[in-house]
């Protein structure tokens, strides 16, 4: 539970939040010579909205969005707290009243039983959680929760044990509402997180999920509602942020994407931005988040699963199937897809080879959802449907291990998965259409051969963007010349998903080639491209830019500096600015952030394992092998630092003890070359030269025209007069290298050594 803790929030990447400025069209021009500002729209509530507006009001009170947080008090709690326990893994806690108030007696900081009152409610259906203040403004949210269905107390995690000093803790910030919940559950919300202080001052608009939470703050809008209709002004909109009639498909699975899409944050939410990405990082399909034919794996908020879907691609949005307002879906059962998909030809034996009724019962057999969007729980009695609305494929089941709907919707779950295909293979026939799944599935697994099928799916446009997108990410473990290429070109597509993967992953051979391929980006109109530039460039010399550009890398700079600031509670974030100043050569600011990092959650190895090559390069040798030392205690599988530990150990003089670490770098980095060849040199040195033959074949082999890899063999044999594969290693330089004089030198010394 912990490794996927920390897997995923490496994955989320960047965490920060921003202080909105909505910004609103001018109601009327002013007649005065200078004109004046354009008029900045206000939160003014939703009891504004009622009188012109009763009906959408009427069908909002009771909806999630409506309960999604709520004071605690005799009409909002669902939980029993009458003296009631809870036991889980020697930890029983108690639910009482005191005072017309709602308590709760469990393990709070440093494992001691503590009384703690509830003051608010956290959602309602079908679990309702309990938030618990906390000294510096904290609110947080209790890992036991309330089965609003089956009316029980539950634990959250029932197979998993987070002591107190642990990140998951209750009371610690993996369940820390500011940071983690609020701007989802509130209007308005404004997080405050002062670092110097590790305090917030969180402030919201309304307590749940209001009317200006989607469609923007409303004071221009109520301004042209009080003027008389027949003097009202001709102005767009009517003065609202988001005038929700006007909107197209994609621009209304935006504007619900920032609360339902697993991503990451790029300051609050602004209505008056005109991109999802503008405030909004999604997260890709990301191994541990998403299986890898794209099916949820973990909770990603039904944005990255529906983006997916042919509904999508086909312009249907979410206000087809779910009232924008109550939340409720328009029809039940097979109705609901029917509004669009013909009776005839879906609703039909036929196509399903269901029977709709067994025993004279309803049978979910023939129902829709149950093949297209199989759910499953989260939060332990939260079920989740997938919005992918895909096709089944048992196929993919045998041939990658991934779910499908037959055995996942708990009808056939004690058939096996041959029985499922057979099944498949006689409704439509053994063929089926290449799946993407199948590519990245090759590619994870270190498949050098699956680059040409990455770019085919990155180039293909009837591929969902966030399949294109995770294809480039994927491309990186794959440098070369046609790696390049492709990612160069996608840094010119329509698409901002596309372009903002592209700046990470693309390949320069100089500063120069970097700077002209990237730099044209610090201008680019959607926010986190340019974001994301800044950062790539922010270690590079001014000197490569033009006037232009260096102005608009500080500017960007600047803002994306201010806004990881405001979100380090974050451990991420703090990483992500100590790799900013490192990349920069700032040693002392890298060092500062990283432990500020380490300070949210001590046990988050990704900057402590960056703070102990960055100690080490230093010379501060003792303190970086505790760091990496640390890390392996707490993450044996972090191969990447038991390599760090190696080449520490070794530049020690220390080599015998660094060999078994090398040995398990090397294990657990199969496809990296370089971790080879280091391992072979070491064995050689330690005497061992059938193994270290083998590593350094293994590293040739993986970078075929690496003059490193290729030398070092040459020299290996050499030395063990094995002239004969010697000289075949040294006629490989020269045939990937002819222009470099090494190979002809390498080649006349070993023939040299024969007469």
């Amino acid at each position: 539970m912990r490794s996927w803790r920390l897997a995923a929030l490496v994955a989320l990447g960047v965490i920060v939040l921003s202080v909105p400025l909505y910004v609103a069209r001018e109601l009327q021009r002013s007649a005065v010579a200078v004109p004046a500002a354009d008029p900045v729209a206000g939160f003014v509530g939703r009891d504004q909205c009622i009188d012109c507006h009763e009906g959408a009001y009427e069908l909002w009170v009771g909806s999630d969005h409506d309960n999604a947080m709520d004071i605690a008090n005799e009409q909002t709690v669902r939980g029993d707290f009458n003296d009631v326990e809870l036991e889980h893994d020697g930890i029983t806690s108690r639910f009482f009243r005191k005072d017309d108030g709602y308590f709760v007696f469990t393990e709070g900081h440093g494992g001691e039983m503590t009384e703690f009152e509830v003051l608010y409610t956290f959602g309602i259906e079908p679990l309702q959680q309990y938030l618990i203040s906390f000294p510096g403004g904290r609110l947080q949210a209790l890992s036991v929760a309330w089965d609003t269905e089956e009316n029980r107390w539950f634990d959250l995690y029932p197979e998993s044990t987070f002591s107190p000093d642990d990140w998951l803790h209750w009371t610690r910030n993996g369940q820390n509402w500011n940071g983690m919940c609020a701007d989802c559950h509130s209007t308005n919300l404004q997080k405050n997180y002062d670092v110097a202080t590790d305090s917030f001052d969180t402030t919201w608009s309304e307590i749940d999920v209001s009317c200006e939470a989607c469609h923007g703050p409303g004071s221009l809008h109520l301004a042209w509602a009080e003027i008389d209709p027949m003097a009202r002004p001709s102005i767009e909109d009517y003065g609202l942020v988001v005038n929700t009639a006007g909107l197209d498909s994609r621009e209304q699975v935006d504007l619900c994407a920032p609360c339902h899409s697993r991503r990451s944050e790029l300051g609050d939410y602004d209505h008056s931005q005109n991109s999802f990405l503008d405030t909004q990082l999604p997260s890709l399909l990301a191994e541990g988040t998403y299986h890898v034919d794209g099916q949820i794996r973990e909770e990603v908020y039904v944005w990255g699963s529906f983006v997916q879907s042919k509904m999508y691609q086909n312009g249907v949005w979410c206000s087809d199937c779910h009232d924008a307002h109550s939340l409720a879906l328009h029809k039940e059962g097979n109705d609901l897809c029917l509004q669009c998909h013909q009776a005839a030809t879906f609703d039909a034996y036929e196509h399903h080879f269901h029977q709709k009724t067994v025993d004279g019962q309803p049978s979910d057999g023939a129902l829709c959802v149950k093949c297209h969007m199989p759910e499953q729980p989260f939060m332990v009695i939260d079920y989740r449907a997938d919005h992918s609305i895909r096709v089944p494929r048992p196929d993919l089941t045998k041939d990658l291990g991934v779910p499908n709907a037959c055995g996942q919707s708990g009808c056939h779950d004690d058939q096996t998965v041959d029985w499922s295909v057979d099944a498949f293979n006689q409704w439509y026939g053994a063929a089926r259409k290449p799946h993407f799944g199948t590519v990245l599935a090759k590619a994870r697994s270190g498949d050098s051969n699956s680059t040409g099928g990455l770019i085919s799916l990155v180039e293909d446009p009837l591929y969902p963007v966030i399949v294109r997108a995770t294809a480039l990410d994927a491309l990186r473990a794959f440098p070369g010349e046609q790696t390049s290429g492709v990612m160069q070109r996608v840094l010119a597509d329509d698409e901002p998903l596309l372009r903002v993967t592209a700046v990470d992953t693309v390949m320069a051979d100089s500063p120069e080639q970097t700077v002209e391929l990237l730099a044209p980006l610090l201008f680019d109109p959607v926010r986190v491209v340019r974001l994301r530039t800044a950062s790539r460039l922010s270690g590079l010399g001014r000197e490569y830019f033009t006037h232009d550009q260096r102005q608009a890398l500080t500017r960007e700079l600047d803002d994306f500096i201010e806004t990881m600031r405001a979100s380090l509670d974050f451990a991420a974030s703090g990483l992500t600015l100590g790799n900013l100043y490192e990349q920069q050569r700032d040693a002392t600011q890298a060092e500062y952030f990283y432990r500020t990092a380490l300070e949210v959650d001590d046990l988050f190895f990704p900057a402590k394992a960056n703070l102990a090559i960055l100690l080490s390069q230093q010379g501060r040798t003792n303190e970086s092998e505790q760091l990496l030392r640390e890390v392996l205690r707490d993450y044996p599988d972090q191969y990447d630092s038991a390599y760090s530990l190696a080449l520490l150990l070794v530049g020690e003089g220390r080599s015998d003890e660094a060999l078994p670490y090398l040995a398990r770098a090397a294990e657990g980095l199969p496809q990296r070359p370089r971790v080879h060849y280091n391992y072979g040199l070491l064995l050689a040195q330690l005497g061992k030269p059938e193994e270290a033959e083998s590593a350094l074949n293994t590293a040739r082999v993986l970078e075929p025209q690496s003059i490193d890899y290729l030398f070092a063999l040459v020299d290996f044999y050499f030395k063990r007069g094995q002239l004969d594969a010697a000289l075949e290693n040294a006629e490989r330089i020269i045939s990937a290298h002819p222009q470099n004089r090494l190979g002809y030198e390498l080649k006349a010394r070993i023939e040299a050594s024969r007469e």
